[in-house]
């Protein structure tokens, strides 16, 4: 017969058996949860590492060769700031190969973009990028980007405005590529591309190294300091005048991803109405 003190050491000790599973099946949950939250937020940190590595710009002239993912874009619709645009339609060219080099590098060169939103000056970097340079004037003097539109804004992450594409779905080109050049420029500090940086579009992959030296007629002008790592040939600086011109067209905004193209085009009609290039 079991006394009443051996009756309750026996409780006392199913009781404890009882709170230590407890305690046991709540760790395990816990490891579990705790892994699943360290899961997704692996694929959130790859996720982001890779949308800001391989999505700074669409590809020229031909599908992008990475699986990319358009950063998201704010959503906030904001007055259009620009002016209509002038008459006239885009002229589709493709060239076979890039230009022969016709440029003096020695000299000094401008790019100027009479847009809907105002005159934007470039000053070029001839010496430092000789084939971006002589290809964006060849492309000017052809009328390559009159009437075209500048088809990205981004303002979140990097802060760039994209163009140079007549067909505005970021996938159009001159046909041919040129070289990658300048991509160890003096002002590239940090992995920071400056604002008043302009710098090539291109489909350059850093994960699988693939890619280099395909640049075409796509370029972006960087409205604020932007972390970037340095693939992208710097050509040009925009003017003091011509960076008003780009806050402007930041401050009304992005759209949200278009669901065919991924891009989230400027709420500004941002339309370059005449571009030139010139000697001085």
């Amino acid at each position: 017969m079991v006394s009443q003190e051996q009756r309750r050491r026996q409780l006392a000790r199913e009781k404890y058996l009882r709170q230590q599973q407890r305690r046991t099946d709540a760790r395990r949950k816990a490891r579990i949860r705790n892994s699943v939250i360290a899961s997704v937020l692996g694929v959130v940190v790859v996720l982001s590492v890779t949308v800001f590595l391989t999505k700074p710009f669409e590809d020229d002239g031909k599908e992008n060769a990475n699986a990319e993912v358009t950063p998201s874009a704010s959503p906030s619709k904001a007055p259009d700031p620009c002016e209509k645009p002038a008459p006239g339609k885009v002229e589709t060219q493709t060239w076979k190969k890039e230009p022969a080099l016709a440029i003096d590098k020695s000299a000094k060169y401008t790019m100027t973009m009479d847009t809907t939103c105002g005159k934007i000056d470039i000053a070029l970097k001839a010496s430092a990028a000789p084939h971006t340079v002589n290809s964006f004037k060849f492309l000017a003097d052809k009328g390559y980007f009159d009437h075209s539109k500048c088809h990205r804004l981004t303002d979140q992450g990097i802060y760039v405005l994209q163009c140079g594409d007549p067909q505005g779905t970021g996938m159009g080109g001159p046909g041919y590529t040129i070289p990658d050049e300048n991509l160890k420029d003096k002002s590239l500090k940090g992995g920071v591309y400056p604002a008043g940086t302009v710098a090539m579009a291109n489909q350059y992959n850093p994960q699988t190294k693939q890619g280099r030296d395909s640049g075409g007629s796509q370029f972006f002008l960087v409205y604020q300091d932007s972390q970037l790592p340095p693939d992208y040939t710097p050509f040009g600086t925009v003017s003091e005048a011509g960076m008003k011109v780009l806050q402007k067209i930041a401050k009304a905004g992005a759209q949200a991803p278009d669901p065919q193209t991924g891009n989230t085009a400027p709420n500004a009609t941002v339309v370059i109405n005449k571009a030139t290039v010139s000697e001085s």
